[in-house]
């Protein structure tokens, strides 16, 4: 709805000569960092540093018991408490057990990742694929 209006009032203006009272920054308060380089970390000991907008980040490999959690601490110069992060989780080596994103909290510099096991009875065995992307606020 709200791409509709934005576009019927670009139409407006652009039929009838009117100019924009508001610059584009104001009109979209979110922005999102498209950086390039490597775009990849792989975890020890639960942390990892990648300073990017988005990545993925590989864990070392796990042994999370059922019904247990998991915590990746990713490094990232970029983020701020204030920003959005979103998080999306895929098997690596890992081939038991049942890993979800139970929360994803951004910090001064920091992005924490819990990782629940939510199965009744097997452990993890191998490595996860975090990634993320930041939305600016």
């Amino acid at each position: 709805m709200k791409r509709l209006l934005l576009g019927a009032l670009a139409l407006a203006c652009i039929t009838t000569g009117a100019a924009w009272a508001q610059s584009p920054a104001t009109l979209n308060p979110y922005s999102l960092s498209i950086d390039q380089g490597t775009k990849t970390a792989t975890a020890t000991a639960g942390a990892a540093t990648l300073n990017k907008g988005s990545g993925k980040v590989t864990t070392e490999a796990l042994t999370t018991a059922a019904g247990t959690t998991y915590t990746l601490t990713v490094t990232n110069s970029t983020v701020t408490a204030n920003d959005m992060v979103f998080a999306s989780l895929a098997f690596g080596t890992n081939s038991t057990g049942s890993p979800h994103i139970q929360r994803v909290t951004p910090g001064a510099g920091t992005i924490t990742v819990i990782v629940r096991n939510s199965d009744a009875s097997a452990a993890l065995n191998g490595t996860l694929v975090v990634s993320f992307m930041v939305l600016k606020n």
